[in-house]
């Protein structure tokens, strides 16, 4: 017998509140894209460009459950499972070329990380408060918020970093915090990759115990 509290796999009847945050969520993390990678590259931060790069998975991210918003949960749940695989393989890039910049000796320019920083959260900390009233849906409802709020985070993180930057002089503050941002995207990326994997097990699972059933009553008959 199928318990009631395990997840229906029925289409969810589209929220069309959840769609606008979407929409909106996708132009912000666009716009804040093309902005921040410029920036980060003019002025050799590194945390700049990983956060750049963030925007740019989230964009991705928004697109995605745009396109699978109102379909059955096994759908759901598999575009979380891309999406955790993006911010997964995200986080190790960033990792990847942290590691490389550590050996280099570019000093960012500190008061643009912190500018652009401040903006980067001004635009997060939007999206994070439009979406924090789904961070306890199903997987990709969920991947949605942790997106966000790993994004505030890092901003908050990426103007500590301007201040470290303009205090010693050095780019390791710099390089700390995008270390800080790899973590981040390796664990969140984790979450969603378990949950999904999960939830995908469970509706599996009663879907080929409805299959039984129906053959069963089919037998009966």
């Amino acid at each position: 017998m199928v318990c009631n509290s395990c997840p229906t796999d029925a289409p969810a009847k589209p929220d069309p509140r959840w769609r606008r945050v979407l929409w909106v969520a996708l132009a912000i993390n666009l716009a804040m894209f093309a902005g921040e990678i410029f920036a980060g590259i003019a002025s050799g931060s590194r945390s700049l460009q990983a956060d750049a790069l963030d925007f740019l998975g989230d964009s991705a991210n928004y697109a995605i459950s745009l396109g699978v918003a109102g379909l059955a949960l096994r759908w759901r749940s598999r575009a979380a499972l891309v999406k955790g695989g993006t911010i997964l393989a995200f986080g190790l890039y960033v990792l990847v070329t942290t590691v490389i910049a550590a050996f280099g000796s570019r000093v960012p320019q500190g008061e643009t990380m912190g500018a652009v920083g401040l903006l980067a959260l001004l635009a997060n900390g939007t999206v994070a408060l439009m979406l924090f009233r789904y961070r306890g849906g199903d997987a990709n409802m969920r991947s949605v918020w942790i997106c966000s709020r790993n994004d505030a985070i890092g901003n908050l993180a990426v103007v500590g970093a301007a201040l470290g930057v303009l205090g010693t002089g050095t780019q390791w503050p710099d390089i700390a915090v995008a270390g800080i941002m790899a973590a981040l995207g390796i664990s969140g990326g984790l979450q969603i990759l378990i949950q999904a994997s999960r939830e995908l097990t469970e509706t599996t699972s009663d879907h080929r115990s409805d299959d039984s059933s129906k053959l069963l009553n089919s037998v009966m008959k």
